[in-house]
Parts: C-alpha cells; structure tokens; sequence
C-alpha cells in the first residue's frame, strides 16, 4: 500500500506538477483517510466503497471540522481514486457522483481603508527589518496574493517599469498582476538600500530575506505580522488572510469587476470570488437604505 501511496506522490508531482505545499496536503489527507479506515472499518485504501468514504466525511462533521476541510478532504481522496483508475488498479471509482457538503457562506473578515493605512505605517523604513517588512505589507495588501507567494517571489518576478509581477501557479501557468505606486516604491527602497545588507550568496533569488540571507520563511512572516498587529489596537484579528481578503472587497466596493479581481487572486473558480461581493453589496444596501429611509 506505501508503494501505491508513493506512486501517487511522484504522480501528483511530475505529472500534475503540483507544489509542495498542495502535494503534501493531498498526501496528508490521504494518509488521515487511510488511518482511520484501519481503525474504523475492514476496508483498506483499495477496497473502500462510496458508503464507507460517506461514513468518512459525517466523522470529519461530528469532529468539528469546517466545511472547507471537508470538501478539501473529498477532493484529495477523489484524486487519489481517479489515479488508482487511470492505473488500472481499481474498476470503479468509489468518490464517483459524491458531493461536498454545501456550509454557510461566511463572509471573511475584513479591514477598513483606514486600519490598512494604520497597519501599513508601522513598520520604520530607516533599516533593514523595517524597509522589508514595509515592502511585504504593502505589497501584500497592493496584490491580494497569498504568503507562499509573498515568500517565494524572486527578483526576477517584479517589473518595475511596468509596475506588475509574475506568479507562477501549480500548473506552472504565469499571471501577471498589477502593482500600485506605494508597493513599487517601498520594494525598490528595500531592494535598493538594504537588501544587499544581509545578502551572503550573490546567486540568491528570493525578494524577501531573513538575517541570515536566506528566503524568509511563513513563520517567519506570520511573526512579522503579528508583531505589528499587536501595535496598533484595531481591535479585530488580522492575519495575512485578512490582508488579501480586504484587498478583494476594497477593489469590488470601488468598481473593479469580479472577474478581474477573480484573475488577479489566482481563483480557478469564480465562485470562490463571489463571497467577496457578499460584503460589497451588504455595505452599498447600507448606504442605500441610509440615504433613502426617513428614520435611518
């Protein structure tokens, strides 16, 4: 069974091209799916039928686990079943015709313009931490991508005299997304005045270095973050999501179309997007019924 899982992983990897970070989520659920059919059932990976993985995803549901854990737990065995058939070890797929289950649409937690600016004006440009954490903050809010991004763009990926930067995805396929006047100034003075203060290997990509001169970490950024945060006493919890959730609803709430936006956070659906136009329009009613209504 650990050589069919194996297989799967180079598959997921050379095949598909995964990146490590999704590769090991499919990997990981697969693996919890595989624990729990040992202690659970008779069934193994090979043998396991669509009531059995049913009986799966209602444990996940009595355990507290999110809807989006869920569905992503379906998608990863589903894979993982869709590859045993395309490699003849199975006739039928047993996640065949199984839905995710459908949760509340939550809408994410966002920040005002005013609290970005507080937040963003932290950080003291006059050094190296400062400068970088400047640049990371700015550019996070200015692009709406996500922290592996942020930790794996390389010197190469930024335009300056365009004023864009390249991501590659798993699929390999570049998008190029638009970045604002602020976000380009506080990268070039990064990259200009101190970068080189810590760089030890001229060969070194990454935008984003620790004191050691090596690519900054997510750990490392989730402290910088919180760090931050915790000076300025806006009184909501702020994560990296946040940032790239408020850079989604503050471009919807002053015109932008929701496929644009759809483009520029590397959604493969745009219905994952919507729920952003959620707290656009809750706030345009708003407005709405505060200019209209007579008791308002």
């Amino acid at each position: 069974m650990d050589e069919v899982i194996y297989g799967y992983s180079c598959y997921l990897k050379d095949e598909r091209e995964l990146s490590q970070n999704t590769l090991e989520s499919y990997i990981r659920d697969l693996e919890q799916f595989k624990e729990y059919l040992n202690s659970n059932s008779s069934f193994d990976l090979m043998s396991a039928n669509k009531t059995i993985i049913i009986t799966y995803l209602m444990y996940l549901q009595k355990d507290g686990k999110a809807t989006s854990t869920i569905s992503r737990n379906l998608a990863s065995i589903r894979s993982f079943y869709q590859y045993l058939i395309n490699k003849d070890f199975i006739r039928e797929d047993p996640t065949y015709n199984l839905h995710s289950p459908k949760g509340e649409r939550k809408v994410p937690d966002i920040l005002t313009p005013k609290e970005v600016d507080l937040l963003l004006s932290q950080p003291d440009v006059g050094d190296f931490k400062g400068s970088r954490d400047k640049a990371m903050l700015e550019l996070l809010y200015a692009t709406g991508i996500r922290v592996s991004e942020l930790i794996d763009l390389n010197i190469n990926d930024i335009n300056f005299e365009i004023g864009y930067i390249a991501l590659r995805g798993d699929s390999l396929q570049e998008r190029a997304i638009p970045v604002g006047k602020l976000a380009i100034d506080s990268l070039k003075l990064y990259i200009n005045e101190y970068r080189s203060q810590v760089l030890r290997n001229v060969r070194e990509t990454a935008v984003f270095l620790n004191f050691q001169g090596k690519r900054l970490t997510r750990q490392g950024f989730w402290k910088i973050i919180k760090y931050y945060t915790g000076n300025t006493n806006i009184n909501k919890k702020i994560t990296p999501q946040t940032l790239r959730h408020s850079f989604a609803v503050h471009l919807l709430q002053n015109g932008a179309d929701l496929k644009s936006v759809q483009e520029m956070l590397g959604h493969s659906d745009i219905s994952t997007t919507q729920m952003y136009s959620f707290a656009t329009n809750d706030k345009k009613l708003r407005e709405v019924y505060k200019k209209a209504h007579p008791r308002a």
